[in-house]
């Protein structure tokens, strides 16, 4: 049996047809192309998941339903996405749209939940009962599982992680308030320390000053760690001002939920043990459950873009 998730991004629409085994056979994609509107985005989210389903040699009729992963506040029992920021929609009724496009049954989840799911279902946190994931990318974005379940809240915005404050009164958030963890732990958070290293008066002696030829509009969310592991000090500096603010978020974490497995994934995640040890570390000094036996396991996320995928593929099981 075959099943088709669509992982709806702000960039780029991607569809999958994955087997049983949670193996994606193909994908198909296009640029999401925002701002447009709505019936633009379904007519292609529609074309793309034909466009897979062609390229597996099958088509609508051969799959049961379809899984949807997208931004924003969704409502997966109305399919009613209530907003996405990203896009600027309000109440858009997307399992309504899509199934007058394609005929078949159409589930929809938040991306970072439905990643967490993939990741749940043969990934990282696959045979975990209680698991979270932690996407570190533009933002900071969650996904948890409790019982096997997504846990969405009462009103279908619940695990947004990234919105709960490290420091007091600190950096203001692109949600308009301030400290929150997000501004600290993302690649943007992380791209702005880097800019503030590199505007202090003895940064051009450094080499991570010297990596961007003094342009900082260069700085990439790698750009720090490549730096730091050439030696730089300045640059070793920030890595672990980051990872002080990653550790203290994902130690929050661990005493909220005390999941099986945290897993940990996004663009900074490829840094692979460069992060994930230290933040191990972290959470170990300062965890409330010091001295139970049953700890959580921390490691990186295995699916990479395609948890995404996987996870929207198999919300119908």
């Amino acid at each position: 049996m075959y099943y088709l998730g669509i992982d709806l991004g702000g960039t780029n629409i991607v569809a999958g047809v994955v087997d049983e085994d949670g193996k994606i056979v193909v994908k198909a994609n296009c640029k999401t192309s925002t701002p447009r509107t709505e019936e633009a985005i379904c007519d292609d989210m529609a074309a793309v998941a034909l466009k897979a389903l062609e390229g597996a040699g099958i088509t609508k009729d051969d799959v049961q339903y379809i899984g949807i992963g997208a931004p924003g506040a969704v409502n997966s029992e109305t399919g009613v996405i209530e907003f996405a920021n990203n896009f600027g929609f309000h109440n858009w009724e997307i399992v309504r749209m899509m199934e007058e496009r394609l005929g078949v049954k159409i589930y929809v989840e938040n991306d970072a939940n439905a990643a967490a799911y993939g990741e749940y279902c043969v990934g990282a946190a696959k045979d975990a009962n209680d698991a979270v994931m932690i996407t570190l990318g533009t933002g900071v974005g969650g996904g948890i599982i409790i019982d096997g379940m997504i846990y969405s809240g009462s009103n279908y915005a619940g695990a947004e992680v990234g919105h709960t404050v490290i420091q007091h009164g600190g950096r203001l958030c692109t949600c308009g308030r301030r400290g929150c963890w997000e501004a600290y732990s993302s690649a943007t958070g992380l791209i702005n320390m880097t800019r503030e290293a590199c505007s202090i008066q003895q940064a051009p002696n450094y080499l991570l000053y010297q990596m961007i030829e003094g342009d900082l509009s260069r700085i990439t969310g790698k750009t720090a760690f490549d730096a730091a592991q050439q030696g730089c000090p300045l640059a070793k500096q920030v890595i672990d001002m980051y990872i002080d603010y990653l550790g203290c978020g994902i130690t929050n974490i661990v005493n909220v939920f005390q999941p099986e497995i945290l897993c940990i994934g996004g663009g900074i995640s490829r840094q692979g043990d460069y992060i994930i040890e230290p933040v191990k570390k972290i959470v170990e000094a300062n965890r409330y459950t010091k001295h139970n036996d049953k700890q959580t396991v921390i490691c990186a996320a295995e699916l990479g873009n395609d948890a995404g995928i996987i996870g929207a593929a198999f919300l119908g099981k």
